[in-house]
């Protein structure tokens, strides 16, 4: 008899998770809890329940988290200009902390022994979820089946759901994308089919965001983003909620053929992998975060922060979003912003953003009178430039001494 009586279990509603339910029922002999999460991927969870009471399960989680996603996780993230191996704006990274704390957080209402996923043994999101659920309850047991079942092969598992009489027949007649895909309000990914070949060039079809730049208007748009503290509040000055801006930025990204991605990156289990990825939003208020950081954050605390974001952004990426060292660098970054405050003109166009413009009423750090080449009216004494170029050029010069 399993020492398991009830598991918390991360479920979508679609074939993997469905047969994990059903497997968890059978192997464990346990109760299982489903949690579905809104995190903005654009279709509905709401079947999912019907699916997982059609299994027999008594306690169905199905929650709208995309305000919480964005404004506590893609927001913080988005502060630092985090960037993994220069282009990879960890969409499906970012997400996976908040499951965890949310299947940590169900397991302790309903008294679960267990979680459980469905991330494979080859992938990051295993690591990420499971480090994110050590980090909320240290005692809690993991179920990983992918880790302790054969059935690695679609075929397979379409056999086992057909022998148990698992409800798929969503899967049979809804058309079905080659691609292992994931999708929340800041990107979608697209892994597997095609793409394990790296010189393999992605279909046009399979892009579901955005069009390709060459058929994008051929007028640009212009749009005024307006910053607190850091984190975008409006759009031509129409103040949003964090999940309704980024969606918004999404569909004018999207509209203009922005955020399109295609990279060989480093997992942190070692083997490297190919992926596409559409992030139209996300590429809009990195440019333009950056641009109103340029006239509102000193020198040395902007270079500190490039300095940092690449350990940030492995963090992230590797699952370390609970860590202590990840919260501690947060608590820096977030002081970093008291005074990012703005607004940012931006034109897109074709795939490109464009910084037209930045100002800030109170924060700015920019004076024209000093940096102008006109007659700056004494505020800058140039002959100071020459002291200082000698100091700094001193070792130097002691080196070159030596012949």
């Amino acid at each position: 008899m399993s020492a398991i009586k009830k598991v918390v279990l991360a479920y979508s509603g679609g074939l993997d998770t469905s047969v994990i339910l059903k497997w968890l029922q059978e192997e464990y002999q346990c109760e299982v809890v489903t949690f579905t999460a809104d995190l903005g991927q654009g279709e509905e969870v709401e079947p999912a329940r019907a699916k997982a009471q059609a299994m027999g399960v008594k306690d169905i989680f199905i929650e709208d988290v995309r305000e919480e996603f964005v404004r506590d996780f893609v927001f913080p993230m988005f502060r630092a200009n985090t960037v993994y191996e220069g282009e990879y704006l960890l969409g499906t990274s970012i997400a996976r902390p908040l499951i965890a704390k949310r299947l940590v957080e169900i397991a302790n209402e309903t008294g679960a022994d267990a979680i459980s996923h469905g991330a494979t043994g080859k992938g990051n999101d295993q690591v990420r979820f499971e480090l994110g659920a050590y980090a909320l309850k240290p005692g809690v047991k993991v179920i990983a089946p992918w880790r302790e079942w054969d059935l690695n092969s679609r075929e397979k598992l379409m056999s086992y759901a057909e022998t148990h009489g698992i409800p798929v027949d969503f899967a049979k007649n809804k058309k079905k994308s080659p691609y292992s895909m994931d999708a929340n309000l800041l990107h979608i990914s697209y892994e597997g089919g095609g793409l394990e070949d790296p010189w393999w060039g992605a279909e046009e079809d399979m892009w579901r965001w955005s069009v390709s730049p060459e058929n994008a208007p051929d007028q640009a748009e212009e749009i005024v983003i307006g910053y607190e503290k850091g984190d975008p509040v409006s759009i031509n000055g129409e103040r949003l909620s964090p999940a309704n801006l980024l969606l918004k930025l999404n569909q004018l990204g999207g509209k203009h053929g922005i955020g399109r991605l295609d990279l060989v990156e480093n997992r942190y289990v070692g083997m490297k992998s190919r992926g596409c990825y559409e992030t139209p939003g996300g590429t809009i208020m990195l440019r333009a975060h950056r641009a109103i950081e340029s006239i509102t954050l000193d020198r040395e605390v902007a270079h500190l922060k490039d300095e940092l974001m690449p350990r940030y952004a492995s963090l992230i990426y590797n699952g370390y979003w609970w860590s202590p060292e990840r919260r501690m660098m947060q608590t820096m970054i977030d002081a970093s912003q008291e005074r990012v405050n703005g607004e940012v003109r931006l034109r897109l166009y074709k795939g490109n953003v464009i910084v037209d413009g930045r100002r800030s009423e109170r924060d700015s750090l920019f004076s024209a009178s000093i940096a102008t080449f006109e007659d700056d009216q004494g505020a800058y004494n140039q002959k100071d430039a020459e002291g200082f170029i000698k100091l700094n050029a001193l070792r130097m010069r002691i080196a070159a001494g030596r012949g």
